[in-house]
């Protein structure tokens, strides 16, 4: 079933082959590792694009793809898992890497970040050192948080992809040695 489902959406290597654009790419986007599909690869795939969903602006599918090309895992399923990640889920993960990151760090836990420093018009560099001093502050939190969160959830998301194959994959084999011993008698 996990074969057949995934296979049904996904585009094969020759549909994508007809699409110009992708020519840029050269062959190597066309390598047959990166579009077959069994539960390494799409484990694989799956832990790709949960990792790569986290990177911030418009770069999770670039570094998706980048990741699938020298990991060798299925590209479509890396590309598309990281849509996870949109307006709506965005700011809750990341107030979450925020939290994960401040709870590492050892930060006191319940307290808010410090508000922004103002802006003194008559000091421009003393305010601009001040300003990345508080930027910094938030910054390494955020940054470890988003890290750590990433790792997780790619461990987290092979491990349930590997999981549901393995069940599906002993389902069906015993449902076939149960029709084979059926049709014995």
């Amino acid at each position: 079933m996990p074969r057949k489902f995934f296979k049904r959406y996904m585009p094969s290597a020759d549909k994508v082959r007809e699409v110009k654009a992708f020519r840029l790419f050269g062959e190597r986007i066309f390598h047959p590792a990166l579009w077959h599909l069994n539960r390494r690869t799409a484990a694989g795939g799956v832990a790709i694009g949960l990792f790569c969903g986290l990177i911030p602006g418009p770069f999770q599918m670039l570094g998706a793809g980048i990741a699938a090309l020298l990991l060798r895992m299925n590209l479509p399923i890396a590309l598309l898992t990281t849509l996870y990640t949109n307006p709506l889920t965005i700011v809750p993960l990341y107030l979450i890497a925020y939290q994960l990151g401040s709870f590492v760090l050892g930060a006191t836990r319940g307290a808010q970040p410090q508000p922004p420093p103002d802006w003194v018009w008559t000091q421009p560099a003393a305010s601009a050192e001040a300003f990345g001093r508080w930027m910094l502050s938030l910054g390494a939190p955020l940054a470890l948080g988003v890290v750590l969160l990433a790792s997780l959830l790619s461990a987290c998301g092979y491990v349930i992809v590997r999981l549901i194959w393995n069940v599906h994959l002993r389902h069906a084999w015993h449902a076939r040695r149960k029709r084979r011993a059926g049709s014995r008698a």
